[in-house]
């Protein structure tokens, strides 16, 4: 029998609620309970009276409050107390495997037992990503306090440099001196001198005598070309043309000689006797860390001798031990450089002052096959006209 809303706003679609002995019925229950039975006889008379119940959705959406749901909650709560223990039982089967979660205790333990394992992180994963972190943080402090250490010492040993350059230049330190080896640097550097400026005239010369050559090439062009247009003075004319030609060849051929004489000296000024030189400065560099590290041992030697004291000069001891070996080692390499120096430039300027003297002996002698046979006595090639000159192409 249905009961008739009461009245009141415009009746809402009512949702008729499904039978709960069907929810009830699907837990197990113990056979022979008689007390269970009756409990479930009068929880079913009430259920029956609730299947039959309109609910009414008011205009917000919200049930409405009936009298009949406190009886129904009080019976829904003694069906699930009543039958809690074969619910449990029921469970007993077995975790399920695809749960997301970890039992710990009992299964019928507290809420607190469960621990998803969505709050377990892999160990692995952390461990290596920590890992990586603290071995690039490690790397990069170590380069960091490496070029430090770098830094500070240059620092420090820039400081002594300076100091005893300083006390040497004012006259209160003292410096090693190497009497004999000084004197061959000093003419070394002498000599560089000398040999520089005979470069620069001779390069002079060069492009003096390449003007004159031009010069000469144009004049005789020139009386080449008047011979032509003046009947009465071809012959005069023409003699002047072939003698400018022919002092133009041979003017060629000496400036192949020349140009070959500026390199040679070039490359025995700018490289062979620049390497000697650099090589030098290092040994002056070292002689004078070597006298800096030795005043400072020296001065550490004059003072108490203390247990800081007696370490520092542990370590200068050590320091002055290392800038030694390297000065003698520098001071050898010098020695012998200065010796394969000089065996090497009497060689070189030998040979070219040779060529020299022959190429322009011939020249202003008038001596054609001389020249020629001085440039390959020499094996000096001569670069035919306009070698130097790009092509067309490249120019385009």
């Amino acid at each position: 029998m249905l009961t008739p809303a009461p009245r009141g706003p415009p009746a809402t679609p009512a949702i008729v609620m499904p039978s709960v002995n069907r929810l009830v019925s699907a837990a197990p229950r113990r056979a022979g309970s008689g007390r269970q039975e009756n409990d479930s006889t009068m929880t079913d008379s009430i259920m029956s009276k609730a299947a039959t119940m309109e609910i009414p959705i008011n205009s917000n959406g919200d049930t409405g409050t009936l009298p009949e749901d406190d009886s129904l909650e009080q019976a829904a709560q003694i069906h699930w107390r009543l039958d809690e223990k074969d619910l449990q039982q029921v469970m007993v089967s077995g975790p399920n495997l695809n749960e997301t979660s970890i039992v710990s205790g009992g299964y019928g333990g507290a809420a607190e037992g469960i621990i998803p394992t969505s709050s377990i992180k892999g160990p692995s994963m952390h461990h290596s990503g920590s890992g990586s972190l603290a071995g690039a943080e490690d790397a990069s402090r170590g380069v960091a306090v490496e070029k430090f250490d770098i830094v500070k010492k240059w620092g420090l040993n820039t400081y002594k440099c300076t100091k005893q350059m300083i006390s040497e230049r004012f006259g209160r330190g003292s410096r090693t001196v190497d009497l004999e080896l000084e004197a061959q640097i000093e003419v070394l550097r002498d000599t560089k001198r000398k040999y520089e400026n005979v470069l620069r005239l001779a390069r002079a010369l060069t492009n003096h005598f390449y003007s004159m050559v031009q010069t000469q090439h144009a004049l005789g062009d020139t009386f080449a070309d008047l011979s032509q247009k003046s009947p009465e003075l071809r012959d005069e004319f023409g003699y002047n043309a072939e003698t400018q030609k022919l002092l133009c060849r041979n003017g060629e051929t000496l400036l192949g000689a020349i140009n070959f004489f500026v390199s040679s000296i070039n490359t025995l000024v700018n490289k062979t006797m620049e390497d000697t030189l650099m090589t030098i400065k290092m040994y002056e560099n070292a002689r004078l860390e070597f006298d800096a590290y030795r005043a400072d041992l020296e001065e550490l030697n004059m003072g108490p001798r203390d247990a800081a004291t007696l370490a520092r000069i542990d370590t200068a001891q050590q320091q002055y031990q290392i800038h030694k070996e390297k000065y003698e080692r520098l001071r050898g390499d010098v020695t012998i450089k200065l010796k394969f120096l000089d065996e090497n430039k009497v060689k070189v300027m030998h040979k070219q002052l040779l060529l020299f003297h022959n190429a322009i002996s011939a020249y202003f002698a008038g001596n054609q096959q001389q020249l020629e046979q001085t440039l390959k006595q020499f094996n000096i090639k001569l670069k035919p006209p306009g070698a130097d000159k790009p092509s067309w192409l490249e120019e385009q």
